[in-house]
């Protein structure tokens, strides 16, 4: 099962936070990224799953060493992460933070740039929802802009991946050059992301609305 989304314990836990309390509540947080890391040992490097969608080939989980690497980094920040919230009653909070943690982990994995962009949407709409929860003006302003940009680097990828497509590349994430067009939108939302200089205006506005917990998940 695992094969098909080694995100998956992390968002199980993020559904049952919305309907589980008190030590219930922090065993399903403890135990979510724990058995996301176990999953992600029983992985076999060169180990795909692939689907077949509108007449492409898409790779929704590609294993290699550097995605491994990353998952478990991943999941050990969501642990400590965890373990930092526990004190919290806050079920936004709850909830975005393990889907966040699982965006990441499915992204790390994708083979392909559909499902890259799934995940990239689904981690900006979670890590917003971590902004949010500080329930104040200036965070829900803060949040807002952060969603308009993050959004909008999901549309450049979107728009990217689309003209990589037609002209022939393929839907593989794998090598992307900068010779075309789709490669270098792909390239602009990817620096958007990663907070490059001059595209990471974003991440000094928004970040430090977040909350406490937010702030150690982002």
């Amino acid at each position: 099962m695992l094969d098909a989304s080694p995100a998956l314990p992390l968002f199980l836990g993020a559904l049952l936070t919305l309907f589980v309390r008190g030590h219930l509540r922090a065993a399903v947080m403890l135990a979510a990224p724990l058995l996301g890391a176990y999953g992600v040992y029983q992985l076999e490097p060169g180990t795909t799953t692939q689907v077949v969608m509108l007449g492409y080939s898409l790779t929704p989980v590609r294993v290699d060493g550097l995605a491994i690497l990353f998952a478990y980094l991943f999941h050990l920040a969501a642990f400590i992460g965890v373990l930092f919230a526990l004190h919290l009653r806050d079920r936004l909070q709850d909830t975005t933070a393990l889907a966040y943690a699982g965006s990441a982990v499915g992204a790390v994995f994708a083979g392909d740039l559909l499902t890259l962009f799934i995940y990239w949407e689904l981690l900006a709409l979670t890590s917003a929802g971590l902004i949010f929860a500080r329930r104040n003006e200036r965070a829900l302003a803060a949040g807002i802009r952060y969603l308009v940009v993050q959004i909008g680097s999901g549309v450049l990828l979107l728009a990217g991946v689309i003209l990589y497509a037609q002209a022939g590349q393929g839907l593989a994430f794998d090598h992307i050059g900068l010779d075309a067009p789709g490669g270098w939108l792909i390239f602009i939302a990817f620096g958007i992301k990663s907070a490059f200089p001059m595209l990471h205006g974003w991440l000094t506005d928004a970040y430090p609305e977040a909350t406490a917990t937010g702030t150690v998940f982002l």
